[in-house]
């Protein structure tokens, strides 16, 4: 029996797969999930790259460990256990996959290891993936890292996936009673961290950007293409949440220091003046690709991505991500 009742035919396909050893059938058939299960190592580690090698250790423990599926449970379930579980490993190696304190007062911590995640890599269907725009926005992933790994993995099966307790119990070789102890305190936390958002995960979302969402993004650009700087400042909320990333010691907690911190760094002034930008989008949220020319440089070169959380039409979030080297992001190198 599977999660659904009657063995289904992703399950009784992928049983005779591996009773016949044959390797394309089993990847075919393991490589549909392949997005969400990304998706999901993402939200348990919050570095795309991390979840991409995780996800790839993923379908190759699933390999490894075929004959072990009877067709109790669903497979998209099974392999979301092994996928859980190559997270909880991975953490586990690293000391460096938690948040670090920021230095400031009042800021808290800093992820530094924190990437964005491009929305062509999100699955087709949402709806059937459990990809709610709010699980997989910055703020959100960010929260999830102040999780200790364990409560992370239950918070994400309980409240984002939507199991049981029995069944996150289950995958995760839990008690049904520590999973609920788990889940109680990951709550609390996610209230502290994310005391402005609503927390029911697992309600429909909207997925579509809003009007004022599209007109800042587009502000944000024109203002660095016309160098202007008054008109970058006047999109920003004075409560400006400002980080840059992966550098540590770049949180800035109002609009008017983070304009200081970005004019005593050049910006606008020679070798930082001739910008190009593109709107995108990442982590479901409305983003600026800026390109950046330099006075001994024919070509606009990929410099960052600036993702946006726009609140009343301002910029009340705003993170900066180093855009070099990383083609996964889908963006030109250059324009």
């Amino acid at each position: 029996m599977t999660d659904a009742g009657a063995l289904g035919a992703d399950e009784a396909t992928f049983i005779a797969a591996v009773r016949s050893g044959d390797a394309g059938r089993f990847a075919l058939i393991t490589e549909r999930h392949r997005r969400e299960l990304q998706v999901h190592c993402y939200r348990m580690l919050a570095n795309y790259e991390d979840a991409q090698d995780v996800t790839q250790e993923t379908f190759l423990r699933a390999w490894n460990k075929r004959e072990s599926f009877k067709g109790h449970a669903a497979l998209r379930t099974w392999l979301y256990r092994i996928a859980t579980n190559a997270c909880l490993d991975f953490l586990e190696k690293r000391n460096d996959r938690t948040p670090v304190p920021s230095g400031l007062p009042d800021v808290g911590s800093e992820v530094l290891y924190l990437q964005p995640y491009p929305d062509r890599m999100l699955p087709e269907d949402p709806q059937e993936s459990v990809v709610a725009r709010e699980t997989i926005e910055l703020a959100f992933i960010v929260a999830v890292q102040h999780l200790p790994p364990r409560q992370r993995a239950v918070f994400v099966l309980r409240d984002v996936l939507g199991w049981p307790a029995s069944k996150a119990a289950d995958a995760l070789d839990l008690t049904v009673a520590s999973v609920t102890s788990a889940l109680q305190r990951a709550r609390v936390t996610m209230r502290e961290q994310l005391p402005d958002r609503r927390l029911d995960w697992r309600s429909p979302a909207t997925h579509e950007l809003s009007s004022d969402e599209r007109g800042v993004v587009r502000s944000y650009i024109d203002a660095h293409e016309r160098n202007d700087l008054e008109g970058l400042t006047s999109l920003l909320r004075e409560d400006l949440r400002f980080a840059m990333l992966p550098e540590p010691g770049t949180v800035l907690t109002t609009a008017e220091d983070a304009v200081d911190g970005w004019v005593s760094g050049g910006l606008f002034r020679r070798g930082h003046d001739d910008w190009r930008g593109t709107t995108t989008t990442v982590n479901g949220m409305p983003a600026a690709a800026l390109y950046l020319r330099t006075p001994d440089d024919p070509q606009y070169r990929l410099f960052a991505v600036a993702v946006l959380h726009v609140v009343d039409g301002k910029i009340a979030e705003l993170t900066g991500f180093d855009a070099t080297d990383k083609p996964w992001l889908g963006l030109p190198p250059t324009l």
